[in-house]
């Protein structure tokens, strides 16, 4: 696998990814900055490929253990070899798995957050790329959303936060999993490219076994209408904001 060597956040982090398959985007540097913790809560992202979100998670929560779950092999040594690179091997850990056997890796309720990115498709309903690293991150060659949600439930502790950045087309979907696993949404945030445009994703908020109750957000805009970036977008590109 070919790959490069990446500085992210203004150089708060060098990442090794693949040259062709799952890359640091826009909405994993939002999905990083979106998340809470507190103290030395133990988080998890699901899906964590080369590990980038939960390094980020670690640089933005420095008391906080982290720990990612992936199934492709050659993801997990390269993350690991992240981990190492940027000093904080000490805290985040990676593990090769399938989460659709989450129970045979993990004991119930063990984590106070769950964070994921997952695929915004499904074989299903698209047509996957030949690349397998890239079918399974972005095409669910591997899980579908379902499969997502329930790991999700079972790793949740009791009023545990999920925190999730999806494809703002299927947001109604994503929504009813929520409910029907009992993982009510608490904060919901549409993501627009520019003024004038429909959202492209949503990051939302939801909570193990609360209340149906939810804030919507106001809007993020990733550009204004003159083109230039906005203060919400380079906001979420440092840390501690």
């Amino acid at each position: 696998m070919k790959t490069t060597r990446d500085a992210i956040l203004y150089g708060e982090l060098v990442i090794e990814q693949p040259e062709e398959g799952p890359r640091v985007s826009v909405d994993s540097v939002l999905l990083a900055s979106f998340v809470k913790a507190r103290g030395r809560e133990r988080i998890i992202e699901i899906g964590s490929a080369h590990g980038a979100v939960s390094l980020l998670l670690a640089r933005r929560f420095p008391d906080a253990l982290i720990e990612g779950l992936e199934i492709q092999p050659e993801l997990v040594a390269m993350a690991e070899r992240n981990a190492v690179e940027n000093g904080l091997a000490e805290r985040v850990s990676f593990r090769e798995g399938d989460l659709r056997r989450v129970r045979e890796i993990y004991g119930a309720q063990t984590f106070a957050v769950v964070v994921v990115n997952p695929p915004y498709d499904e074989v299903s309903h698209s047509r996957p790329s030949p690349l397998e690293s890239e079918a399974a991150a972005r095409h669910g060659t591997h899980c579908t959303l379902e499969d997502v949600i329930r790991a999700s439930r079972y790793l949740l502790a009791n009023k545990g936060k999920l925190f999730i950045v999806f494809r703002a087309k299927r947001v109604a979907e994503l929504l009813c999993l929520l409910s029907r696993e009992r993982i009510e949404p608490k904060r919901i945030r549409p993501v627009y490219p520019a003024p004038g445009r429909d959202a492209s994703v949503v990051l939302i908020q939801a909570t193990r076994s609360a209340g149906k109750s939810a804030v919507l957000e106001p809007p993020l805009f990733i550009q204004d209408e003159k083109g230039e970036y906005t203060g919400d977008l380079l906001a979420a590109y440092r840390i501690g904001d």
